[in-house]
């Protein structure tokens, strides 16, 4: 399990039930929903002044070296989503994306056995394989 060690990998949705809370359940007047408080921190919806869902290619930018973003700095990746992670401490930032404002594309906790990308790494082409590739030697502690 992950609080044991394990490595975790949340994808999209996935990514944003690693965090404490989401305001997802809010837009339907049930508040906010519980997630699995592995990375701390809140999902936000979008503000009106972008068009939600964000669909399609957007670029990452690494803020931070972490194994999971070996040679991914400057390449874009697929993403489908209207809410983005908020995480409690920065250094869960490991990239980010611009979408009307910066919100992190790709977070990790701090024991380092846990990962979330908001973009789809299966539909993200060469640059999504590479993430799963590091992922992998992750996994097999390389």
């Amino acid at each position: 399990e992950a609080t044991a060690g394990t490595p975790l990998f949340g994808i999209c949705l996935g990514m944003q039930m690693l965090l404490t809370t989401s305001e997802e359940a809010d837009h339907a007047g049930e508040g906010d929903a519980e997630g699995l408080d592995l990375i701390p921190g809140s999902n936000l919806h979008f503000p009106d002044t972008v068009k939600v869902p964000q669909m399609g290619w957007n670029e990452l930018d690494v803020q931070r070296d972490h194994p999971l973003v070996e040679g991914i700095d400057g390449e874009y990746a697929y993403f489908v989503h209207s809410y983005y992670a908020d995480p409690d401490d920065d250094s869960a930032v490991v990239a980010t994306t611009d979408y009307g404002l910066d919100f992190p594309s790709i977070v990790a906790n701090e024991a380092g056995n846990v990962f979330g990308t908001q973009f789809h790494p299966e539909k993200s082409g060469e640059t999504g394989l590479q993430i799963l590739r590091n992922f992998v030697d992750i996994c097999a502690g390389e």
